[in-house]
């Protein structure tokens, strides 16, 4: 994996994420040049298969502030690009009840930027709550350990 541009950290907090996926994005114009500085949100992003193709929706990519006057759309749907097998074997996955394919990281990988999909389960409230009280407890524990150091 190259250079990490955006990730999702909501997606982590509100989904366990079962499998990942790396897909190649359809891009235009300028959209290249807004990702490498970073104007990417993967916010409540998700992806749908439609037609036996991969789309990534709500990802935002702002416009690039040099471009000309034509900027695409910064919330298009924009097409992921996985091989055949790969979709057949999300399809299969997400149509169980409770999946859905949600989009981790933005990255580059040498100078193509590429997408991480994560099929994901959704999160109850209480296992939201325990991995609270786990981070929690791990940040105190690293704290004593830190003033035992020092001491």
């Amino acid at each position: 994996m190259g250079r990490v541009v955006a990730t999702n950290k909501k997606a982590y907090f509100n989904f366990f994420i079962e499998e990942t996926f790396e897909a190649g994005i359809e891009l235009q114009g300028s959209e290249v040049k807004s990702i490498r500085n970073g104007n990417i949100s993967l916010n409540e992003s998700y992806a749908i298969i439609k037609n036996g193709e991969a789309f990534l929706l709500n990802a935002h990519i702002a416009p690039y502030e040099k471009g000309s006057h034509y900027n695409p759309d910064p919330k298009r749907t924009r097409r992921l690009l996985l091989h055949k097998r790969e979709i057949l074997k999300i399809q299969s996955k997400i149509q169980e009840k409770g999946y859905t394919l949600v989009a981790t990281k933005v990255y580059f990988k040498q100078a193509l930027v590429k997408v991480e999909l994560g099929i994901a389960k959704g999160k109850q409230l209480y296992d939201k709550r325990r991995a609270i009280q786990e981070k929690e407890q791990k940040r105190t524990v690293d704290r004593m350990i830190k003033e035992q150091k020092y001491r």
